[in-house]
């Protein structure tokens, strides 16, 4: 009989219970696609009594992961419990000493850690897999990896942040302001235990990173990433997106340059005839355009059980079938250290300002834009308070340096009734 493949599960919670399911329920079909049997040898997690509504006792226990990494009976190590450093860390490290593979979602740990722990696996001759780190249920690594090996990629973005979207396309359906949906998202257990992890885009930059150093051979930059969430986005920026045919989304957007790698995640607006516009609740999607295959659209699930479950259950018959490869797609010590490069590439802009309610207030924005090279497209005023006047400009095709050399050049004007709010319009 054909040797099993030995797993050692670390994590028992959504994602790590999934795959106990899968395994447990396709153990045939498994078989009959790998040529060899899968099985559980031991679990760990932060509690043995729980209730998990699968029996255990069948599986060995540790309550030590980096136990549970070193086992004989072990010879993949899948790291589901998340986070960039303790446990999830020092066991990973671990396993790769005691000559395991290692199967991991931890997108954090990869983004901050990556380029360590891939020399650390290369120079032991281990494997890292990481499939259910990016997008959940979509095959984009496999698909950077291997199915576009051919391509000299040109640019990687995409909505990678499931919590995120439902919260911008839920506040346009319900017409609710910010606050309202994220305590409604927060209520529904869509948001990580910090939610700042989503709304301010950390996780999707996390992801960002992950998939910058696959499709551009470079080292994992997470710091490099110019960062912003959606915290700042109201429900009058939703209205009037849509009034343009405009949909606002948390992009992210990776490219090499002459300057350097660009990296960035943050809030724009891209066209509601769009794929990425059309993408609505927790969905991700993910576009790469390469030089050969032009531009492709990866469109799923990003996050829950089945489908992350799925996605590392991949990974795990990758080993079991004998694949071998390095960690990013190329040799850790072939990988370069990035030149981080902020976008310079002109594009249109959206703004929003309250203006003082006094004459002269917009002339004097106007003026100011005008003397940063700053051209308006089209300018709207709505109803205003006794105190301040809400203003809405699209700017023709700018420099982010000159728009911020307006904005800065607004501050000491004192028409100001608050902080603009500016987001790039990505034509896609």
């Amino acid at each position: 009989m054909t040797q099993p493949l030995r797993l050692g599960i670390a994590g028992l919670g959504t994602v790590g219970m999934g795959v106990l399911r899968i395994i447990r329920q396709q153990s045939a079909l498994l078989e009959a696609r790998v040529g060899r049997p899968i099985v559980i040898s031991a679990v760990s997690a932060r509690s043995r009594d729980k209730d998990r509504g699968i029996p255990l006792t069948s599986y060995g226990w540790e309550d030590d992961p980096v136990a549970l990494a070193r086992r004989e009976d072990v010879d993949v190590f899948v790291e589901l419990m998340g986070g960039e450093n303790g446990a999830a860390k020092t066991a990973t490290e671990a396993a790769l000493a005691a000559g395991k593979d290692v199967v991991t979602a931890n997108k954090a740990m990869l983004a901050v850690h990556g380029q360590t722990l891939a020399e650390q696996a290369e120079a032991a001759g281990r494997v890292i897999r990481y499939e259910a780190a990016v997008a959940g249920g979509i095959p984009v690594i496999k698909t950077l990896v291997e199915g576009l090996a051919g391509n000299g990629i040109t640019r990687v973005m995409g909505v990678m942040n499931g919590s995120c979207n439902y919260i911008l396309t839920r506040m346009e359906d319900a017409g609710k302001s910010y606050q309202e949906i994220f305590a409604e998202a927060e209520g529904l257990g869509y948001l990580e235990a910090d939610p700042q992890l989503d709304v301010g885009g950390i996780d999707a930059a996390h992801k960002l990173a992950i998939l910058s150093s696959i499709a551009f051979g470079t080292k994992v930059d997470f710091n490099g990433i110019q960062l912003e969430g959606i915290e700042r986005i109201s429900i009058d920026d939703i209205r009037a997106a849509a009034d343009m045919g405009y949909k606002i989304k948390l992009l992210g957007v990776a490219q090499a340059t002459g300057r350097g790698l660009e990296q960035r995640m943050q809030p724009c607006l891209v066209p509601e005839s769009s794929p990425l516009g059309q993408l609505d609740g927790g969905t991700n999607m993910v576009v790469i355009e390469g030089d050969a295959v032009g531009q492709i659209v990866l469109r799923g699930p990003g996050a829950g059980e089945g489908p992350t479950a799925s996605a590392v259950m991949a990974d795990v018959c990758d080993i079991a079938r004998g694949w071998r490869g390095p960690v990013f797609g190329q040799a850790a010590s072939a990988l370069v250290t990035p030149t981080p490069a902020f976008s310079q590439a002109p594009a249109p802009y959206y703004l929003r300002m309250a203006l003082v309610d006094k004459p002269g207030a917009l002339a004097k924005i106007a003026t100011l834009l005008g003397e940063a090279g700053v051209s308006i497209y089209r300018m709207r005023q709505y109803e205003h308070s006794d105190v301040s006047a809400p203003v809405l400009i699209v700017t023709h095709k700018t420099s982010r340096a000159a728009l911020d050399q307006a904005l800065e050049a607004m501050e000491g004007t004192g028409v100001l009734a608050g902080q603009p709010v500016a987001l790039r319009i990505e034509e896609l």
